[in-house]
Parts: C-alpha cells; sequence; structure tokens
C-alpha cells in the first residue's frame, strides 16, 4: 500500500520536471533583441501591413525576464510563454500599463514565423478592427 501512495507524488514530481525543460525549449526561442516593424492595422475596412519606424525593442533572457524601450516608467519585467499565448509583466513598483488584465499581465497570443514573430493583443483594450505587431530578431 504503501508503494501506491508514493507513484501519485512520483508520476507529479516527473510531470513538473517535464514541464520546466518544455518551458525552457518554449521559451528559447524568444531569447535575444527583437525589433518592432509591421503592425497589421485597419481604418475600418481590410487589414494590411504598414511599416513602423523607430519601433520598440523587447530583448528575452534565458532567465524569464525581458527588458523593453517601450515605456520610457518601466523597461524591465518577466515573461512566460504557454504554447501560443505570450504573459509580459512588468516589475516597477507602481507602473501600470492601460493593457494588463486583472492579474497585472499584458497578453499577446503569438505566432512564429521563420525569422519573426507576430504578437495580437488579448489584455487591456483591443483593436475593434483587430491589430497585430510583427517584431524581427535583431
Amino acid at each position: 500500500m504503501r508503494n501506491l501512495m508514493c507513484l501519485p507524488v512520483l508520476f507529479f514530481g516527473l510531470i513538473s520536471c517535464g514541464s520546466d525543460e518544455t518551458n525552457d525549449i518554449i521559451n528559447s526561442e524568444l531569447t535575444g533583441a527583437w525589433k518592432l516593424t509591421e503592425a497589421y492595422i485597419s481604418a475600418g475596412g481590410p487589414q494590411y501591413w504598414v511599416d513602423v519606424e523607430n519601433g520598440e525593442t523587447l530583448t528575452f533572457f534565458e532567465n524569464g525576464t525581458f527588458n523593453s524601450d517601450r515605456f520610457t516608467e518601466c523597461t524591465t519585467g518577466t515573461f512566460s510563454r504557454e504554447q501560443n499565448e505570450l504573459f509580459l509583466k512588468y516589475n516597477c513598483n507602481g507602473f501600470e500599463a492601460e493593457l494588463e488584465n486583472e492579474q497585472g499581465f499584458i497578453t499577446y497570443n503569438l505566432t512564429f514565423e521563420s525569422d519573426s514573430f507576430i504578437v495580437t493583443p488579448t489584455s487591456g483594450p483591443v483593436c475593434i478592427e483587430g491589430c497585430s505587431y510583427k517584431y524581427r530578431k535583431k
């Protein structure tokens, strides 16, 4: 009977170890510096891509932190990924972005292309016609 009680502990221990390794592999796709280069927008009609001049830079680190020049009030935070969702949490005291959800995360749907990734906002005020942003590896 004692051996049967140990099985759930062993099973869940293996799952959590595998999960950490999986998260490391998933997050490694993001590691490095990325520059916002294009925005997918609409002025009430069909959507189209436009070039972004002087787009923000996002730098993701292996330890789950990031730097961003999007907000002058706060430039650092932590990130996580769950499959095709990206979660950014800025870590400056008193800083709140209008894009945050109730838990304090800015969230996006995430799609990878060969040399870029595309994010579509899922938290905060979301574009009525839809919008997405393309970041290219620096």
